[in-house]
């Protein structure tokens, strides 16, 4: 069957945001805690979602925490977002140009996403499914569904672009295809990324030249 549309993660994925969100949450739960986390700590916490983080974080007052957060990476997103990786602009170009219907699953609350999207403009997407869109995020399928559900069409003619393992967990379970992208690894993290993806049924690709040769050949039924 051909593919109709891909579905892509962001952070990691599409954007490198390692740097913002890690001074983002060290500025903002320094602000509700009065004591600046290190790296180590805040990474500890498994940060994928914002909202959800400061459930646990900041119990108490977890809205205020999550609209501190905003500001912060509102005023810091100049100076240490990454951008697009190489190539993301492009490979964007060439599916919508070869008439694939695009979506986003992201763990970014919709007001992040905004930010972001307007600072790196990446397109037009057909949907975006943010965090406070779903009850449970990835790997739940939740997010992956909804998103086929808004572009009409059925999880065979899709694909989800993702960089972790909660997105391979929530393609598989939403019976999705599913790529898995290199570009965001460090070279010690390259082959088990690879070896896992390629153990559960899905893709690598090392760039995003390469993924969107691939796409766009399933596109036009010239692939498997």
């Amino acid at each position: 069957m051909r593919l109709r549309a891909v579905i892509f993660d962001v952070d990691g994925t599409l954007v490198d945001t390692w740097d913002l969100y890690l001074e983002t949450y060290q500025r903002t739960l320094a602000d509700f805690s009065g004591r600046l986390l290190s790296a180590e700590e805040v990474i500890a916490m498994r940060p994928a979602s914002e909202v959800r983080l400061f459930q646990t974080q900041v119990p108490g007052d977890h809205h205020a925490a999550h609209a501190r957060f905003l500001e912060h990476y509102d005023a810091l997103h100049a100076a240490h977002v990454g951008g697009p990786y190489p190539g993301i602009a492009e490979m964007l170009d060439a599916l919508r140009s070869a008439g694939l219907r695009l979506g986003v699953v992201t763990g970014k609350s919709r007001g992040a996403w905004r930010i972001t999207a307007d600072a790196i403009g990446v397109g037009d997407f057909g949907v975006v499914v943010a965090d406070e869109d779903v009850r449970d995020g990835k790997p739940h399928p939740e997010g992956v569904l909804s998103a086929l559900a808004a572009l009409g069409v059925r999880p065979e003619e899709a694909v989800y672009v993702g960089d972790s393992t909660s997105d391979l967990g929530a393609a598989r379970s939403a019976g999705v295809a599913f790529a898995g992208v290199l570009w965001p690894k460090s070279a010690g993290e390259v082959e088990a990324w690879r070896l896992l993806v390629e153990s559960a049924g899905g893709d690598v690709f090392g760039t995003p030249a390469e993924l969107a040769r691939w796409l766009i050949d399933r596109a036009a039924g010239r692939g498997p």
